[in-house]
């Protein structure tokens, strides 16, 4: 989804138009929404994913067609299927 009112600047870009004026703050603005206690103590830390490793993987035939048989995302259905299995034997 592309945003139109959304545009990329650099630092320097943002400070000049800051000194130029264009940008400003409302101190006045009102406070947005708390998230409250409750969610706070529902809350978890989240690890960032680090990014996938792309491989070359040779695969029998059959199994490729399988999972490409079943249509969009056939690769993300493998890489399920192989860190479930993962997983599973990390933990045994």
């Amino acid at each position: 989804m592309k945003d139109d009112t959304m545009r990329k600047a650099s630092l320097d870009t943002l400070r000049k138009r800051a000194d130029e004026g264009e940008l400003f703050h409302d101190a006045n603005a009102p406070a947005g929404e708390t998230l409250g206690r409750d969610f706070w103590l529902e809350a978890k830390i989240v690890e960032p994913k680090r990014p996938p490793r792309s491989v070359h993987l040779k695969l029998d035939p059959e199994v490729f067609a399988f999972y490409k048989s079943r249509g969009k995302g056939h690769l993300t259905a493998m890489q399920e299927v192989l860190k479930a299995y993962a997983l599973a034997h990390r933990r045994s």
